[in-house]
């Protein structure tokens, strides 16, 4: 029978995304000792597109912890967006500038998450040599209500390991093994339409995003680098991405952000396009005795409000104060309110991404959402907010990140 190696840390990090690296680096940085695990491997994680806006809290947090050189340096300021609507059937759309400086004086990072998390991997592996499992298979919590929890899992070589630690962080994702040990209740929406999301080598012809509100749904136009847009059109729930040829996309984005005096790039598409259901849940609580939920293990939110990753951030940020406190001072006061500091700034992400995801849509003619009342409410939404400078600023101030700390 082969022997299963056993080792110890102070805290066990379940996950390689932006959470639990961002985790891995706060508690070093407070000479809190972290060992990360991750089933894929690292060409995968560096690899996985994902979202691309930095909430300025965010930034923030990643220059205080010295990881923001190439963020720096590539990152894509912008102080607004543009919502774009027909004020009345039939008109043309207009372009209505959400000026987020003047607002409420700073603004977002266009920056990729896989570039994140490519920043963090080099900070931690490449440069401190501290560790990251890839690979791992079999992974499972045990005695998560102790004060001693530990992991077990098989590793890239094929070893049986055991890691014994005071704190475990499930940075896993819905699918992970954290969330269902949990067994929190679930509150969710699913929405009735998902995005179909390209990757196009065409260079930006605006320097922000754009928001589309339209007939025939909605749409996005977005980059990730000066050389790179990112680009989704509305779509209905079961749509197969091999419909949509590389013509019907352009025309439908052309036809959804059509505006006078606006031209889109079109160019080779990256990758395969690719449908992402549109759907909001949180889990609660986000804590099972030493065992502490982050990011999608806990909550999800529609990509509308740009949230998901700066919501996981904002949770390990609380995440690792209390872990410090505890480990440091023996006070677990902070452990013990993670759960619902953390929930208080979810759901108001929640509602903000909701918020955007209802005005901007477009639902079913045949349904509530969706007749000449539903739409009707939408324009008004839309046309209150790009007149009232109070409307306005609280889409701002959402938008580019409430201070950790403020809700």
């Amino acid at each position: 029978m082969t022997q299963r190696r056993e080792s110890r840390t102070q805290v066990g990090i379940v996950g390689a995304g932006p959470a639990g690296l961002v985790l891995a680096k706060l508690l070093d940085l407070a000479g809190v000792e972290a060992v990360v695990l991750e089933a894929r491997d690292r060409g995968y994680v560096e690899a996985r597109v994902r979202a691309g806006v930095l909430e300025a809290p965010t930034v923030e947090l990643l220059r205080e912890m010295g990881v923001a050189g190439r963020l720096e340096r590539e990152g894509m300021p912008h102080t607004g967006i543009s919502l774009r609507f027909a004020e009345a059937p039939g008109a043309p759309a207009q372009d209505h500038r959400i000026d987020f400086a003047d607002l409420v004086g700073t603004g977002i990072t266009v920056y990729g998450q896989q570039e994140v998390v490519k920043d963090l991997l080099a900070d931690r592996v490449d440069d401190a040599g501290l560790p990251v499992e890839f690979g791992v298979a079999d992974l499972a919590l045990h005695d998560v209500d102790s004060d001693a929890p530990s992991i077990t899992w098989t590793d890239a070589d094929g070893a049986d390991r055991v890691l014994h630690c005071d704190v475990i962080a499930g940075c896993d994702g819905f699918h992970g093994v954290s969330r269902p040990l949990v067994a929190p209740d679930i509150a969710e929406r699913v929405y009735p339409f998902s995005w179909l999301g390209v990757l196009a080598k065409a260079a930006p012809t605006t320097d922000e995003l754009v928001y589309a509100h339209h007939d025939d749904g909605f749409a996005l136009y977005s980059m990730r680098s000066p050389e790179v847009t990112r680009l989704y059109v509305q779509v209905p729930n079961d749509t197969d991405p091999s419909d949509w040829s590389d013509a019907r996309i352009w025309d439908a984005l052309h036809t959804r952000l059509a505006c006078d005096g606006f031209t889109i790039n079109e160019g080779e598409f990256i990758e395969k396009p690719s449908v992402t259901p549109m759907r909001s849940m949180v889990a609660s609580p986000m804590r099972r005795g030493r065992l502490f939920l982050a990011g999608d293990a806990a909550h999800i939110v529609p990509p509308t409000g740009a949230k998901g990753m700066n919501l996981a951030i904002a949770d390990v940020r609380v995440l690792a104060d209390a872990v410090v406190r505890a480990l440091r001072e023996g006070d677990d006061a902070g452990l013990a309110a993670y759960s619902d500091t953390c929930l208080r700034r979810v759901w108001r992400a929640e509602h903000f991404s909701w918020f955007m995801t209802s005005m901007l849509h477009r639902f079913d003619p045949a349904t509530e959402g969706g007749d000449a009342f539903g739409v009707g409410l939408q324009r008004s939404q839309l046309r209150y907010t790009v007149t009232s400078r109070a409307a306005a600023t609280s889409l701002a101030e959402n938008y580019v990140g409430l201070p950790h700390g403020a809700v």
